[in-house]
């Protein structure tokens, strides 16, 4: 790695592609032979959510399936906020990207016919989710991608660095700072590029309880809207509702296929809660039995899976991989409740993207989690991440293959920002919390204010570049989350529990407005329970 850190200090002709998961690699591929780097937090095939998807991708390629049918699911799902040609478009290119993943070598499951074998997932009206050995879509793209990228020649693969700053002159991007992972000590380095795709992914680690990896701490989302960019529908995170409680982070998940067998969610007295919350009780909608495992945990009774009726001595042979995580937490699900609560699973929000990937800062394109394009609203439909993720993977590499990149420009005199230093482990846990206790499944006006406030002051403190960007991301969901007063979607606020038909609108704002409510938030006084969050 040292060498091509030393090759990297320089300006570069190269597309600059910052990600090295499923949008990031895509990409690359698809501007081959067009030179193009390619950074990566972690080592290929680490840290990328997309590795970690056990769904699939979503694509009309059965017979009696449509494009059209899976995107009015979509629009469905979304609480209004969808924008309908951008569903039907990535629909569309649903069959040739799945081509595609095919030529790169993903062994994709197929019937005894030879064609691809499709499963069906919550809120689908038909069978259209490809799969690869029935739970490991995302490892098994991620893994052939990796090998594919390490074959082609014009990618020049640079593994260990993190992206903290984007360089912008004039609303054009002219390049970034990146820093040595893991190493907060270590020099910052600089590279010059008229043209970078963030494809980071999302921000679940915001999160005390999240099933997505370190790296997903909204660095890429915090970099561009330090830049200027314009930040779309950032109050909207999916959370999974049944997150294994036990002492790992990131936290292993209980399948929703264990309620599909009969068990039940209980609180901590034995009393199951769902059957008076939904009429299909633990079978609702996943954002319903999110906001009832967070009821029953925020009013001190815990929550809990209870598959001891229902599988009993059967739930190792029927769920090897929940129940080896039960196990290694010392939990024997067959004979005890499973300790559960919500995890943030999928932001819906993210950098405002056209439909060219392109963002609002001249030479940023962005692609996957870290982009927002229209296509979720304000509730994600199963396995559509992945499927946009390489659709706008591949326009993005058209729209650069069709265009001139100027020359790159010159390296600035000095950083975007020198600190570096390790993050306050501290800071970081309160950050999490305040995330989770705060603007997570259920979330109301004075809880939304605290945390607005408290995530302004790190956002502009004396912390760590890493934790400013942190609190950067944070304050944009939180303050966003306190100026949409309904609930929609994903985004439930209990002081305002009813969908208003005037808000059905996206929600475009600017790092610079969130600092803005910030700063009117702060002339009010706090509740009694705020502790400011000082870094």
């Amino acid at each position: 790695m040292q060498d091509n850190i030393h090759n990297l200090t320089r300006s570069t002709d190269d597309v600059v592609i910052v990600g090295g998961g499923l949008a990031g690699l895509f990409c690359a591929l698809k501007l081959a032979p067009r030179p193009v780097t390619l950074i990566s937090a972690a080592p290929l095939g680490q840290g990328a959510s997309s590795a970690w998807a056990q769904g699939g991708i979503a694509a009309a390629v059965a017979e009696g399936d449509s494009p059209e049918a899976h995107a009015a699911d979509t629009i469905a799902v979304g609480g209004g906020l969808v924008d309908e040609a951008v569903a039907l478009g990535i629909a569309r290119e649903a069959a040739p990207r799945i081509h595609d993943l095919l030529a790169y070598g993903v062994p994709f499951d197929r019937d005894l016919e030879g064609k691809l074998a499709v499963g069906r997932e919550a809120a689908h009206s038909a069978r259209r989710i490809v799969h690869v050995r029935g739970d490991g879509a995302g490892a098994a793209i991620i893994a052939a991608l990796s090998e594919a990228v390490r074959r082609t020649p014009s990618i020049r693969l640079i593994e260990g660095l993190v992206a903290e700053a984007l360089l912008t002159e004039d609303g054009a991007v002219t390049g970034l700072q990146l820093r040595e992972a893991g190493n907060p000590a270590a020099r910052p380095l600089l590279l010059a590029s008229r043209a970078v795709v963030l494809a980071t992914g999302g921000l679940g680690h915001l999160y005390a309880v999240t099933t997505n990896p370190l790296e997903a701490s909204g660095s890429g989302l915090a970099i561009a809207a330090r830049a200027g960019a314009v930040i779309a529908d950032p109050e909207f995170v999916q959370f999974h509702p049944t997150a294994i409680m036990a002492g790992r982070d990131p936290a292993p998940l209980a399948t929703e296929a264990l309620r599909g067998e009969g068990a039940t969610l209980i609180n901590g007295d034995g009393e199951r809660f769902m059957s008076t919350l939904h009429p299909l009780a633990e079978l609702a909608p996943r954002d319903i039995v999110a906001r009832g495992v967070f009821a029953e945990i925020a009013a001190g009774r815990g929550a809990f899976l209870d598959a001891r009726q229902a599988l009993g001595a059967r739930f190792a042979d029927k769920f090897p991989t929940v129940h080896a995580s039960c196990i290694a937490a010392g939990i024997d699900p067959a004979t005890q409740a499973i300790p559960i609560a919500p995890a943030a699973h999928y932001h819906m929000g993210g950098i405002a993207v056209d439909e060219q990937g392109r963002s609002s800062i001249d030479g940023l394109w962005a692609a996957g989690e870290v982009s927002s394009t229209g296509a979720h609203g304000a509730n994600r439909l199963a396995s559509n991440s992945l499927l946009e993720a390489v659709v706008y993977a591949a326009r993005i590499a058209d729209d650069i293959a069709g265009r001139a990149i100027p020359s790159p420009a010159r390296l600035p005199d000095a950083l975007v920002t020198s600190r570096g230093g390790t993050p306050d482990a501290a800071a970081v846990k309160r950050l999490r919390t305040m995330m989770s206790a705060q603007v997570g499944v259920i979330r109301n006006a004075d809880g939304l204010a605290e945390a607005v406030r408290s995530f302004a002051a790190v956002e502009r403190g004396p912390a760590s570049i890493a934790l400013r960007n942190m609190a950067a991301s944070a304050l944009l969901v939180a303050a966003s989350a306190w100026n949409r007063c309904e609930s929609r979607g994903a985004h439930l606020r209990s002081d305002h529990p009813a969908e208003v038909p005037a808000l059905a609108q996206r929600t475009m704002t600017t790092l610079t407005e969130a600092r803005e409510i910030a700063e009117s938030l702060s002339e009010r006084p706090l509740p009694r329970t705020a502790r400011p969050m000082i870094a």
